[in-house]
């Protein structure tokens, strides 16, 4: 048999392309080659894996080239310098490394943390131009102070455990994070007003999503108390950084440092020379182990999926075999947006997640499917999710994940309900698989829809009034929305109702607003899938 061929064209760790070779893969190591992209266009197609680090761009023209490439392995967690569309058309499968930074990155915000407490970069540029400014760096302890952190996952909860060996209260806002896992790793779950309000540090560990784009801004940054010190490793775009320096300048905000910034490579910067702030070029993953960890560990699963098809964290296909993908995939595809859903209508801490099976989808390879409702379940306020991680995801925030398992009881050959429980309420949505291949809702909240997945859709619950959807037509006009589909749903005449509409385009907030004005609405919501 033909041996698989592999080319490394970044810099990898010379102990994984030993381990390509050890487990019976040709390795071509060019590491240099990922900066050359018509040379990687000219040969990319002579190879089944390519691994790579950031400098390689596969874009959707090189691996339009790739016509025996069947997968891709990122040395990191970072996949935005691959196409995943193009590639997944294709059927090339992305895998990364979601986990081999996070000690790394989890130290540096705890060094960053200690440094401006000390102030520790200053004092040592003031001594080595030789002045003796004893008195002038008067630092605080940390002893005793309150660290706040914001998104409390892998990363969180290593920076979480370090500050407590560090005698720090850890406070701790995350949304996915239950009660019993917060007890479980010593923190105390607030919510995020509480959390600036009460915290003497701030670090940020959340990805960068709609939700949490300037989650620090300068309403955020009011709320804080005077003297706070923030540090982010996680996002540039998670602070508005001119609102940082503008309560570094008013002495709000004591000091802060930055790894991330909106802008990288960051040449420049609001936050760039002011006498408070510490500044590092992105170094989160920057460390020996980290960039070992991960090297050695993308090439464990790259050469595990070309010798014998096992397929681990990967970002665009969940695992499953060659026989079972054409009846499992318009169910995956369900699964997620079923996830979606309702994980768009979260608000607060999932407590547990129920999928119930019933009918021939509960005779198939339920893991996946249940993978991809926790994908789109958490990729709404967490971002980088995919059907892999997701479960180790949900069991790091102490979420409860029940499948159940039954003949069909149901009006539906396969139906798939998921039941999210949440520290305030419990919602229910159902679908099915029609002939034509295509996911519909078929239930929300125990009322009876029939509803494709659209791109963009208005979420309505409202009282079974007459008038309402005039008016509601009425707003969509003014706002020059068209409407592609309406469906409607109720419990019984006079009583709670639904609205579920397609729409051409994206939902303007103020619409949002005025929809939710309307006497006779409860919720809206504007769902994206």
């Amino acid at each position: 048999m033909t041996k698989p061929k592999v080319l490394i064209s970044d810099a990898l760790s010379p102990a994984a392309v030993q381990i390509f070779k050890d487990r019976g893969v040709e390795v071509d190591f060019q590491p240099n080659l990922g900066k050359d992209k018509d040379k990687l266009a000219e040969i990319i197609g002579n190879y089944d894996g390519l691994a790579i680090r950031s400098a390689t761009k596969a874009t959707a023209k090189i691996l339009d080239k790739a016509t025996n490439l069947k997968v891709i392995g990122r040395a990191g967690i970072g996949v935005d310098n691959v196409e995943i569309p193009a590639a997944t058309a294709k059927g090339i499968i992305v895998m990364n490394t979601p986990f081999g930074n996070s000690i790394t990155t989890a130290e540096h915000a705890i060094t960053l943390m200690l440094a401006l407490a000390r102030e520790i970069p200053q004092a040592d540029a003031s001594t080595q131009a030789g002045k003796w400014e004893k008195n002038r760096f008067m630092g605080v302890e940390i002893t005793g102070k309150v660290l706040g952190v914001v998104g409390c996952g892998n990363i969180g909860s290593i920076v979480a455990d370090r500050a407590l060996g560090l005698r720090m209260k850890v406070i701790a806002f995350d949304p996915f994070l239950s009660p019993e896992r917060a007890r479980d790793i010593g923190v105390e779950k607030v919510e995020l007003d509480d959390l600036l309000k009460r915290a003497d540090f701030i670090t940020l560990h959340t990805p960068l999503t709609e939700k949490t784009k300037n989650i620090i801004d300068a309403v955020a940054i009011a709320k804080m108390k005077k003297g706070v010190r923030l540090i982010n490793c996680a996002r540039g775009g998670l602070v508005d950084e001119q609102a940082v320096v503008d309560a570094l300048n008013s002495k709000h905000i004591a000091g802060a440092a930055f790894d991330v910034f909106v802008e990288e490579p960051a040449t420049k910067n609001v936050l760039f020379g002011h006498p408070n702030v510490i500044c590092t070029p992105h170094l989160g993953a920057s460390t020996t182990e980290a960039q070992e960890n991960v090297a050695l560990q993308v090439a464990e699963q790259m050469s595990d999926y070309l010798l014998s098809g096992a397929i681990s964290n990967a970002v665009n296909f969940p695992s499953i075999t060659a026989e079972e993908a054409p009846k499992l995939k318009p169910f995956i595809s369900l699964a997620e947006k079923l996830g979606s859903f309702a994980g768009q209508l979260t608000e607060s801490g999932i407590l547990k997640v129920e999928i119930t099976y019933e009918g021939h989808v509960a005779e198939m390879k339920i893991k996946a499917i249940t993978s991809a409702v926790l994908s789109g379940l958490l990729r709404p306020m967490l971002g980088e999710i995919n059907v892999v991680s997701a479960p180790v995801i949900a069991k790091e925030r102490g979420m409860v994940v029940d499948e159940i398992v039954r003949a069909a009881q149901s009006d539906y050959e396969s139906l798939i309900t998921v039941t999210v429980t949440t520290e305030r309420q419990e919602r229910s949505v159902s679908g099915t698989v029609y002939a034509d291949g295509k996911p519909r809702l078929v239930d929300i909240k125990g009322i009876r829809v029939d509803a494709e997945f659209g791109k963009s859709m208005i979420y309505i619950t409202n009282e079974d009034k007459p008038g309402f959807i005039g008016k509601f037509a009425s707003l969509l006009g003014d706002a020059k929305l068209n409407i592609a589909t309406f469906h409607l749903g109720r419990v019984a005449p006079g009583s709670d109702a639904i609205a579920l509409v397609e729409v051409d385009g994206a939902v303007p907030a103020d619409l949002l607003a005025k929809v939710q004005a309307l006497p006779q609405v409860k919720q809206v919501k504007a769902l994206t899938f």
